[in-house]
């Protein structure tokens, strides 16, 4: 492999940067959204006995110990049941805007490497290239031996920025498909909380 790295020639370096790139911000965002994930049926559940036992402090002090965007969300609402049920809705959007949004950090470095790494593996297969074509020229000679160390700089470039791409591309729809999963879990929970809020106010009405 580090032969083939070598003979791959000066593109190798600039596409092994973007694979190390790459790797670092794979490796933030994989820990970010491990973080993130939490059980939100048992959260939600543990939320309501808690206002209902110990009203909204209690349930704030819950969402303060727990982490993760639901958890966030919820406290942004909860913090805001004193100025009505309108307000507590407009808090849990705004909140969910920003959890998104710091969920969605840094894809865009992925997004990046993806389409760098073949750009400059097609840009190493042109120097190959015209490496080959320069050693035809000074030796006067089209045989395969003369021709063989550009030709296959050429290949090597391509076949790494393209293996580079593939790579960071796959991990980066994991990371989508865990946001994804995370913003749906999120909005969902958001529902259940202000139909519960509603529920109380209007129970607390019928007393």
């Amino acid at each position: 492999m580090v032969e083939y790295f070598v003979d791959g020639g000066p593109f190798m370096w600039p596409i092994l940067f973007l694979l190390i790139f790459g790797l670092m911000f794979a490796l933030e965002k994989f820990y970010t959204l491990m973080m993130s994930s939490i059980n939100s049926k048992k959260f939600f559940a543990e939320v309501k006995e808690t206002l209902s036992s110990d009203g909204v402090a209690g349930a704030l002090d819950l969402c303060n110990k727990t982490r993760g965007p639901v958890a966030e969300v919820f406290h942004a609402g909860l913090s805001r049941s004193h100025r009505g049920l309108d307000e507590v809705e407009k808090a849990i959007q705004n909140a969910g805007t920003v959890e998104m949004s710091f969920l969605e950090k840094n894809m865009i470095w992925l997004n990046l490497v993806v389409t760098v790494a073949p750009m400059l593996g097609f840009t190493g297969t042109v120097a190959g290239m015209i490496v080959a074509f320069n050693s035809i020229e000074a030796a006067n000679n089209i045989s395969p031996a003369v021709v063989a160390g550009g030709i296959s700089q050429a290949l090597l470039t391509t076949a790494f920025g393209l293996m580079v791409a593939i790579f960071i591309q796959l991990l980066q729809n994991f990371f989508v498909s865990r946001i994804d999963r995370l913003v749906l879990d999120m909005e969902e929970n958001s529902m259940q909380l202000v139909d519960h809020l509603y529920e109380m106010e209007s129970n607390k009405k019928s007393k």
